[in-house]
């Protein structure tokens, strides 16, 4: 991702304005699902994602999702046309190796549709299946640039790492001239945090350079001087781990925050309490809070799991997706793809498209603010930012 809650990085006009005419109406989810294929048989649909590991809260989160969204879609009866929508889910705890043995399992089953992959690395690893196989996989949460456009067969119902990226950038405006500082720690994590920025920000006029700390480190006031020093029109944060609380008191007290934008990522809401004091003199680029929008998607959702948090419109969409294959493609996976490429849908953030050239989930974005103080905190929307204005470059479709 790109930001504290990402943990990993991104990375014939004729032809595509035709394939989007054709397939880009953008239709309701509610829309009553006919479905094709063998209308005896079940609609078999795998889900591989983290129910345990470190990312299990954020399976959890999308398996909500994803069973609101098929409520939502299929208007309460969890059947495409007669054909009732079958789910098997799997854990693959974070382990790449153990949801490839997932998938591979499913697919000998007959199962034609899988969604999940909480993890970037897990994405990777289970697209190429997707591919070899001919079967459909959504990934989920995994934000990975990587995912977008790695195979005809594969898709995204989350958002990627530039979008993230993306969306800081439009806390300072026009970048040109501008000065921006990244500060992050030692390793893969802050090194892809430091490329993204430099890629996305950096490469519109911005001059990028970073402050690093080891991730052993616990005093931060060295840092924090050298932040100080460089004078940035932007401080950009991706911080991860235990150390994240000692981390924002420690720029707080010494001006940091008083005295440039600083950004960051809004992570889940069991999270938030670990700004503390600095938690409102900070700018947080936002995939989704509750709160972000007021969707008849949204309300859906939050009737059904009360408060909304950060992964629930990922499983959310990966359902509507799911339903949305099934009711146009029956039993043939191109089919299944031809009808998602370039489709328009009502989602829980807002209008989302599925850009056909790669498969990139055009989606809104936000600027967000918290207020509160010890475990109370409420995040309101500063600004929303559309999936145009969001959109990662296109890129070739590798398989």
């Amino acid at each position: 991702m790109t930001v504290r809650t990402t943990r990993r990085v991104f990375l014939s006009a004729a032809t595509m304005m035709a394939a989007a005419l054709a397939a880009t109406a953008c239709g309701s989810p509610q829309d009553t699902a006919t479905g094709g294929g063998d209308s005896a048989a079940p609609v078999k649909v795998g889900l591989v994602y983290s129910q345990s590991g470190a990312l299990a809260s954020y399976g959890k989160q999308y398996i909500e999702g994803f069973k609101a969204g098929l409520d939502f879609a299929t208007q309460g009866t969890g059947k495409v046309g007669d054909r009732k929508i079958e789910v098997t889910e799997v854990d693959d705890a974070g382990d790449p190796a153990k949801a490839v043995s997932a998938a591979k399992d499913l697919i000998g089953k007959g199962t034609k549709i899988i969604a999940g992959s909480t993890a970037s690395g897990v994405a990777l690893q289970v697209a190429p299946i997707a591919a070899q196989n001919k079967v459909l996989f959504i990934s989920g949460p995994a934000a990975t640039d990587a995912v977008t456009g790695a195979n005809k067969y594969t898709f995204r119902s989350g958002r990627q790492s530039y979008q993230d990226v993306v969306t800081a950038k439009s806390f300072i405006g026009d970048p040109t001239g501008k000065k921006v500082v990244v500060f992050a720690q030692d390793g893969a994590f802050g090194d892809a945090n430091e490329a993204a920025v430099k890629a996305v920000i950096g490469t519109a006029g911005a001059t990028v350079s970073s402050v690093r700390a080891p991730a052993s480190a616990t005093e931060f006031t060295p840092f924090a001087s050298q932040i100080k020093a460089a004078k940035p029109d932007l401080l950009f944060v991706a911080w991860a781990g235990t150390t994240a609380p000692a981390m924002w008191q420690t720029l707080d007290q010494q001006g940091v925050l008083s005295t440039t934008t600083v950004v960051t990522g809004l992570d889940i809401r069991a999270s938030w309490p670990t700004f503390g004091a600095a938690g409102a003199k900070i700018s947080f680029l936002s995939h989704y809070f509750d709160g972000a929008s007021d969707t008849e998607a949204s309300k859906a959702l939050k009737a059904t799991v009360n408060t909304i948090d950060l992964f629930h419109p990922d499983g959310f969409a990966a359902a509507q997706m799911v339903v949305r294959a099934a009711q146009e493609g029956g039993d043939d996976v191109d089919k299944m793809v031809t009808a998602l490429e370039g489709w328009s849908f009502d989602g829980v953030k807002g209008k989302m498209t599925i850009r056909a050239a790669d498969h990139a989930l055009l989606q809104p974005m936000f600027q967000a603010k918290l207020t509160g103080s010890g475990t109370t905190f409420t995040a309101t929307a500063q600004k929303s930012l559309t999936g145009d204005e969001t959109a990662p470059p296109a890129v070739a479709m590798k398989g």
